[in-house]
C-alpha cells in the first residue's frame, strides 16, 4: 500500500505543483548534465591529471555504469524509506561526490568521486518522477511530466557545451563545483516543498543489485583493458567470462525472488524486449561516438573546449527543434516508425562521418552527420517513453520506465568501452593520421550498432498491438496533498 504525507508548507495545488516541477526539473538537470558535461574537458583532464585513455574511459563510464546499476534501487529505497527523505539524502550524495571530484588530486581520485555521483544520480532520477507524479493531479500531469522531459533533454544537449564554456573561462574543476550551490539549495528546498510518500511492503533486492553491479563491471573491465592488456590476458577474460556469467546468475535471481529489481516477465513482450535492446544499442553508438569526436574536435582539429561544444550542439540540440514534431507525428501515425526512421538517421549520420573522416575535414563537411544524427536521436527519444508505457501492462509502467532508463545507461557504457577499444586497436594518440585511423573503424563499428538497434526496433509490434496490453487495472494511491482526492500509484 501507498502512503502520502504532505508537504510540512501550505500554498495549495497550484503552489505544490509549481515547486514540485521545479525541484524535480533541477535535480534531474544535474543529475542528466553530468553524463556529458566532462566530455569536452576530457583533453584537459588529461593533460593536468594525467591518464591514459583507459582511465579517460572510466570518468565517464565510473558514472553512466554506477547510475544504470543503482537506478532500480535508488527507487526501490525511497518506496522503502520515504522517497522524499531518499531524494534529499540522493541529492546530498550527489552534491558531496561532486565537491570530491572538484578536489581529486588525481585521476584515480576523479574516476572515485564519479562513481558516488552516480550513485546519487541513481537515487535522484527516478525518485524525482515518482515524486512529481504524486505531487501533480492527474489532469495536470502529462504537461508537467512534459515538462520535467524537456529539462532533461535540454541537460543533454547543454552538458558538452557548458564543459567546454567552463573550462575554457574557469577551470575543469568548475564542471563539479556548479553542482555544489545548486544541491545545497535544492536538498532542503526539496524537503519543504515535496510530499512524502513510500509502500508499506516494499523490500529491497539487495542481492540482485550486487550481482548486476558486479557483472556489467567485469564486461565494461574487459572492454576497457582489452586493448591494453590483450583480448586473450587473464584479466580480460576474467572480466568478460566472468561479468557474463554473473549477469546469467542475476537473471536467475530475479526470475526466482518474489521482489526482483528488474522483473524478467517484462523481457517476455515482443514490444518491451525489442525497445530496450533498441535503447542499449543506440547508446552504444552515440555516447562512443561522442566520447570520440570531442577528442578529435580537440586534439586534432585544434579547437578549444568550448569551441567543440558549440560544435558538437548540431547534434546535441537537435532534439530541441525536432522532438516536438517528432511527438506530434507519433501521436498520429504510432512511435515504431517513428524511432525506427530515427535510428537509420543515426546509423546513416555515422555511416557518412566515417567515410568523410580525414584529420583535415572541415567542419562544413561534417556538419550533415552531425544533424543527421541529432535529428535521429530526436527521434527515438520523443515517442519512447510512450512506446514503453503501451508495451507493458498500466500497473507495471512505473518498473518498465524505470528498467528502460537503466538499460540506456548501460548502453552507455558499454559504447565508450567497445569504441574506445577499437579505437585503440587501431589507431591511437601518436599522429593526427594515427588518431583518424582509430576513429574510423570505431565510427564504423557505432553506425553497425545502432542499425542493428534499428532492426530490434522492427520487431516491435504496432500501435494496436500495444494498445490491447494496457487493459490491466492501475494501482490508486492516496491523495498526493491535503487538496487532492486520489492519484494513481507513482512511476518508479
Amino acid at each position: 500500500m501507498s502512503t502520502v504525507n504532505p508537504p510540512s508548507t501550505g500554498g495549495g495545488t497550484k503552489g505544490l505543483v509549481f515547486w514540485a516541477i521545479l525541484t524535480t526539473g533541477l535535480a534531474s538537470f544535474m543529475a542528466g548534465l553530468d553524463n556529458l558535461v566532462i566530455i569536452t574537458a576530457l583533453p584537459t583532464i588529461r593533460e593536468k591529471l594525467g591518464g591514459s585513455l583507459a582511465d579517460l574511459e572510466w570518468t565517464v563510464n565510473a558514472y553512466t555504469l554506477s547510475f544504470a546499476v543503482l537506478m532500480m534501487f535508488g527507487a526501490a529505497l525511497g518506496d522503502r524509506f520515504g522517497r522524499r527523505k531518499v531524494f534529499c539524502l540522493g541529492l546530498l550524495l550527489f552534491t558531496g561526490a561532486s565537491a570530491a571530484a572538484a578536489m581529486a588530486p588525481g585521476v584515480g581520485e576523479l574516476i572515485a568521486a564519479r562513481a558516488v555521483q552516480g550513485a546519487g544520480a541513481a537515487i535522484v532520477m527516478p525518485l524525482s518522477v515518482t515524486l512529481l507524479t504524486v505531487a501533480v493531479p492527474p489532469e495536470k500531469r502529462g504537461s508537467a511530466l512534459g515538462i520535467w522531459g524537456a529539462i532533461n533533454g535540454l541537460s543533454i544537449a547543454a552538458g558538452p557545451l557548458v564543459g567546454g564554456v567552463v573550462v575554457e573561462h574557469l577551470s575543469w574543476q568548475w564542471i563539479f563545483w556548479l553542482n555544489v550551490p545548486l544541491g545545497l539549495i535544492l536538498a532542503p528546498l526539496s524537503w519543504r516543498k515535496l510530499a512524502e510518500s513510500s509502500i508499506a511492503d516494499s523490500r529491497l533486492d539487495a542481492v540482485g543489485t550486487v550481482l548486476s553491479g558486479v557483472g556489467l563491471f567485469g564486461i565494461v573491465l574487459g572492454l576497457i583493458k582489452g586493448h591494453e592488456n590483450g583480448w586473450t590476458s587473464p584479466m580480460v577474460l576474467t572480466g568478460l567470462v566472468g561479468g557474463a556469467a554473473v549477469m546469467g546468475l542475476f537473471v536467475l535471481w530475479e526470475n526466482r525472488t518474489d521482489k526482483p529489481m528488474v522483473p524478467m516477465r517484462l523481457f517476455r513482450g515482443r514490444a518491451f524486449t525489442g525497445i530496450n535492446l533498441a535503447g542499449v544499442l543506440m547508446s552504444v553508438g552515440m555516447f562512443g561516438a561522442i566520447f570520440l569526436m570531442t577528442q578529435f574536435f580537440q586534439l586534432i582539429q585544434g579547437y578549444t573546449a568550448m569551441q567543440a561544444g558549440v560544435r558538437l550542439l548540431a547534434w546535441t540540440a537537435m532534439p530541441m527543434v525536432v522532438a516536438p514534431i517528432a511527438g506530434m507525428v507519433s501521436d498520429r501515425i504510432g512511435g515504431k516508425p517513428v524511432v525506427a526512421v530515427g535510428l537509420a538517421l543515426m546509423t546513416a549520420g555515422m555511416a557518412y562521418w566515417a567515410v568523410v573522416m580525414d584529420p583535415d575535414v572541415s567542419y562544413v563537411k561534417q556538419l550533415p552527420a552531425l544533424m543527421i544524427c541529432g535529428a535521429g536521436m530526436a527521434m527515438f527519444y520523443a515517442p519512447l517513453m510512450n512506446l514503453t508505457m503501451g508495451s507493458v501492462a498500466e500497473h507495471e509502467q512505473g518498473i518498465a520506465s524505470g528498467v528502460t532508463a537503466a538499460t540506456r545507461e548501460v548502453g552507455a557504457a558499454l559504447g565508450v568501452a567497445l569504441l574506445a577499444s577499437i579505437f585503440s586497436a587501431n589507431g591511437g594518440f601518436a599522429s593526427p593520421q594515427n588518431f583518424v585511423d582509430g576513429l574510423v573503424p570505431a565510427m564504423w563499428v557505432g553506425a553497425a550498432a545502432v542499425g542493428l538497434g534499428t532492426l530490434f526496433m522492427l520487431i516491435v509490434p504496432g500501435r494496436g498491438a500495444q494498445d490491447a496490453s494496457q487493459s490491466a487495472p492501475v494501482a490508486k494511491s492516496s491523495p498526493a496533498t491535503s487538496d487532492e482526492k486520489s492519484a494513481p500509484a507513482p512511476a518508479r
